[in-house]
């Protein structure tokens, strides 16, 4: 472990706890899901900081875990999400940025595929999009389309746990 992670952990666990909710924010969009983690400092190691983070996460009701894929632009698009603040948005767009080569045929079949899949389970589809090309995001959409509501909702909230742990190593590598 690098002594600068260690550096950041002591200025995240220092934050006055408004500040630290919203830093938390960039990380995950439930804003229960902050309020717990900046109510859960000091975290005196990494393991106690990402154990945190999974405890509060998989203990939330379905409607916080709504709330953090609504934070999350769509695979694809060129824009954040509405809700997202600049950091979050930039994270986003280089986890997603498999996409930006993708050739326009499989583009647009993965705005198509994004469609179907919000028409079907009420919110956008949720990946850990890290080092996955368009194709491979394209594929894995189109057969979770086949899963029934309470499966996909188990799925993305796993897959969003996993980009949170992602975005809390880039905060404390800043």
């Amino acid at each position: 472990m690098s002594f600068e992670i260690y550096k950041n952990l002591a200025w995240l666990n220092g934050l006055p706890r408004a500040e630290a909710e919203q830093v938390f924010l960039d990380c995950c969009g439930s804003t229960e899901w902050a309020s717990r983690m900046a109510a859960s400092r000091p975290f005196p190691i990494l393991e106690n900081l990402y154990a945190a983070a999974a405890d509060i996460w998989f203990s939330l009701p379905p409607a916080d875990h709504l709330e953090a894929f609504a934070t999350h632009p769509q695979i694809g698009s060129n824009k954040p999400a509405p809700s997202q603040k600049k950091r979050a948005g930039d994270w986003s767009a280089g986890e997603q940025s498999g996409v930006s080569n993708a050739a326009d045929s499989v583009r647009e079949q993965l705005a198509d595929a994004n469609r179907l899949y919000k028409n079907k389970f009420g919110f956008i589809f949720i990946v850990y999009a890290s080092g996955k090309t368009a194709d491979e995001m394209l594929a894995i959409c189109r057969a979770r389309l086949g899963n029934s509501v309470e499966t996909e909702l188990k799925i993305a909230a796993e897959e969003q746990h996993k980009i949170t742990e992602i975005r809390l190593n880039k905060l404390l590598e800043k």
